[in-house]
């Protein structure tokens, strides 16, 4: 019998962490290249119900679950290691599983009512039940604390809840969802807190109405869509803050988007893995193309986005339990997810362009893996927004500090101390503590970078294959140099609105001469 077909008989909660590791990657191996084929699966919408049945036979989400309810305790590592193992496969699965864990059942754990929490986890438990989080607005997504879905307090306790969500992930197919709302007054006004509601999609009066599913471009196993809220949730539905349900939301969307390497380190080694393969099997011009130095980099900067990420999946694991409230850790948190998802988009990029034209199809690793990995850089945050809030972050710590020299700051900060020496000449800038908006965004892709470095630094400190860091590192001291010299260069540019008068090229042609 295979490990996968031993623990399908038990959750796998009594088991250790590599045997149910090993069986959850056995199972996907099954799914996706025997039972289905996955270039044809993830170019479809939805997934196959026998797909989603066997993958939930070992109850991959029981490792966000507390062991007091059946689950393996909610350990970041084993929760970033089970992200990594379905993302190699399917980068859509991965998405699924962390938008269960990361947005529902984390914030369920440590803001739940304890007579609430026990029936649902055993629903993901025993039933394979899923769960998902309401936060966007057609009108509000990035400034979502302007959201128009509200509540009010019923005479029996209860609490109505009306509004309109989209984009949320598992749109029709989640059994639960988390749904931020805002207090409206009896004058009509919204309150300035955010509160979240559990909904039970199994109770009609909690029931969510779809009203539109989207044809979105990527991540097809997926559903997105619109939805109608005007739901009635029991008192106890309400998560209960440790202060404000501000600072609630911004505890669980920090402590998502610094679990976003899980996702993308099993993602970025199929990466790697595909490149190295087909480099060194198409030949051309007599020899394979890992033999040429412009495909070496590519190669190696692939290389050296799976080494950085794997320094994030060390970091997170360490950092990201939620006995730890991330709330006023914006810094780490953003770097993170900024940087991470836009090395998934570039080793993507490079494994499409290696491929060549065969790639450039969705049934393709290389072109479905384009397509499903730009929204990473879009949705919790678009990644402009937070390289923004990222250089705010550190203007306001160098304000308090009465510091103006990028180094000298970067040298005392616990994120940068040491990257920062590899770029002790290009840091020294007195930085402009009124930057413009793009000038903020340079700052702040840079600062990601040079976290990600010290996050590197650290991973090789404790043993990780020293030549994979020395890689990883001289790529990204290259890039961060180009980062820098484009943040020095002050030269502005514009947008010409009502540019239609005297710009045809067409009326500048010159006659041939006779």
């Amino acid at each position: 019998m295979s490990i996968a077909s031993y623990l399908s008989e038990d959750i796998g909660a009594s088991v250790d962490f590599t045997s149910f590791r090993d069986a959850f990657k056995e199972k996907l191996q099954n799914v996706f290249h025997r039972r289905a084929d996955a270039d044809t699966v993830g170019t479809s919408r939805g997934i196959p119900p026998f797909m989603m049945r066997e993958i939930q036979s070992l109850t991959p989400l029981s490792v966000f679950i507390p062991e007091e309810h059946g689950g393996r305790g909610g350990h970041v590592h084993e929760c970033q290691s089970i992200l990594a193992a379905a993302s190699y496969e399917s980068l859509a699965l991965s998405l699924t599983i962390g938008i269960n864990g990361a947005l529902f059942l984390q914030p369920l754990t440590k803001y739940g009512r304890e007579e609430v929490k026990g029936p649902i986890f055993e629903r993901f438990i025993e039933d394979k039940n899923m769960g998902g989080l309401m936060i966007t607005e057609p009108d509000y997504g990035t400034d979502a604390l302007r959201m128009e879905t509200c509540y009010r307090q019923q005479e029996d306790g209860s609490y109505r809840i009306q509004g309109t969500k989209h984009w949320g992930g598992l749109t029709g197919w989640a059994d639960f969802w988390l749904v931020t709302a805002r207090r409206k007054s009896d004058s009509g006004n919204l309150g300035r807190d955010i509160d979240f509601f559990i909904a039970d999609m199994n109770r009609p009066e909690q029931l969510i109405e779809v009203e539109e599913i989207y044809e979105n471009l990527g991540l097809y196993m997926i559903p997105y869509g619109r939805n109608k809220v005007d739901i009635r949730v029991p008192e106890a539905h309400r998560l209960e803050p440790e202060s404000t349900g501000i600072k609630m939301m911004l505890d669980t969307l920090h402590r998502s988007r610094i679990e976003f390497p899980g996702m993308g380190m099993g993602f970025l080694q199929r990466m790697l893995d595909e490149a190295i393969s087909h480099c060194r099997e198409r030949f051309v011009g007599g020899k394979p193309l890992l033999e040429y130095d412009q495909v070496k980099r590519r190669v190696a900067g692939i290389q050296a986005a799976f080494t950085a990420c794997s320094a994030m999946c060390m970091h997170t694991s360490e950092h990201a339990g939620i006995e730890n409230n991330l709330a006023s850790d914006a810094l780490p948190a953003n770097s993170i997810k900024s940087v991470v998802t836009d090395m998934m988009q570039s080793a993507s990029q490079s494994l499409l362009q290696l491929a060549g034209g065969k790639g450039y199809k969705l049934d393709h690793i290389a072109g479905r893996s384009t397509v499903d990995s730009r929204p990473f850089q879009i949705f919790e945050g678009s990644n402009d927004v937070l390289y923004q809030q990222i250089a705010e972050s550190v203007l306001k710590s160098m304000r308090k500090m009465k510091e103006r020299n990028l180094y000298d700051f970067a040298s005392q900060h616990d994120l940068m101390n040491r990257a920062s020496d590899y770029f002790k000449d290009a840091l020294d800038v007195e930085v402009d503590m009124s930057l413009p908006q793009r000038k903020m965004v340079d700052l702040g892709r840079i600062i990601g970078r040079v976290i990600t470095m010290e996050m590197t630094i650290e991973m090789g400190d404790r043993g990780f294959r020293s030549d994979l860091i020395s890689n990883a590192l001289n790529l990204f001291r290259s890039e961060v140099k180009g980062m820098i010299t484009s943040f020095r260069d002050r030269s502005s540019t514009d947008v010409v609105e009502d540019y239609s008068d005297n710009s045809s090229w067409i009326d500048l042609v010159r006659a041939p001469s006779a």
